[in-house]
């Protein structure tokens, strides 16, 4: 089975790390929350959901993980000041492992400067920074692109959540 980074810190969306991680567990896959600093507990903007980060960013390779989910809400934006995380996200996406985007974590694709020509969703207050990185934004539940798949917000959960897991079977 896959193993699967999740890369958080402080503030993701509850659900945009609960439902998917939880879907990928059942499916027996193995999910390796990813931050700034290993051993520290990050929390959940909305119900204040614990994730303890079993590996730091820095000391991580790409070649670790066969997929990587970027949970939304202010964690995206926080993580793309650390230039260790923008590198990873960077070599991430090109490696051309799939790449589970959604809500505001498109952030940090922007940030590190992969999202030229490619064509994703995201969370409506973002629309105009996904256009001005040189990607086409579509307003949709889920846009696959390659080995992105991208989702707007929680409400489309479920949705994107299927759609990662027929990457991760395939």
């Amino acid at each position: 089975m896959a193993a699967v980074a999740v890369l958080v810190t402080n503030l993701f969306e509850d659900s945009e790390y609960i439902h998917p991680t939880d879907a990928f567990r059942k499916a027996g896959h193995r999910v390796i929350p990813i931050g700034v600093t290993a051993g520290e507990t990050v929390w959940g903007k909305t119900d204040h959901t614990p994730v303890a980060i079993e590996r730091a960013v820095a000391e991580s390779s790409v070649d670790d993980f066969d997929a990587l989910l970027i949970p939304g809400g202010y964690s995206p934006d926080k993580l793309r000041v650390d230039a260790a995380v923008v590198a990873f996200v960077h070599d991430f996406v090109a490696s051309g492992k799939p790449v589970f985007l959604i809500c505001h974590a498109p952030q940090l694709l922007i940030t590190a400067q992969v999202l030229s020509n490619r064509t994703v969703t995201g969370y409506a207050s973002i629309v105009q920074d996904i256009r001005n990185a040189g990607a086409t934004y579509v307003d949709a539940e889920v846009v696959e692109d390659g080995n992105l798949i991208s989702s707007r917000n929680p409400g489309d959960l479920a949705a994107f959540t299927r759609a990662a897991l027929r990457r991760l079977a395939a």
